[in-house]
């Protein structure tokens, strides 16, 4: 799936906000939240994001959807670049 086509899947799921994000292999961001349900979608590489809810690893054509408020951690070990949107709770 192309950048276009996660668009619109998002848009129908009520997603906005779009913006794509490149992350180098090495990245890690440690515990945080987001304000709004988030959505992540994988364009190429691999991400691992977790969650008190569990661990999700990532690849391309693959997404993950976080609920607003969840704390959550991602990581990338090859880089990855991927597509994000949000939308208000």
């Amino acid at each position: 799936m192309d950048r276009k086509e996660a668009e619109k899947m998002l848009r129908e799921k009520g997603y906005g906000g779009f913006y794509l994000w490149y992350d180098p292999p090495g990245t890690y961001y440690d515990w945080h939240t987001h304000p709004e349900d988030e959505a992540r979608f994988v364009l190429e590489g691999e991400i691992t994001i977790g969650t008190q809810e569990g661990v999700y690893h990532l690849k391309e054509g693959d997404m993950l959807e976080v609920k607003a408020g969840t704390r959550h951690w991602a990581k990338t070990e090859k880089g990855v670049r991927y597509l994000c949107a949000s939308k208000g709770s």
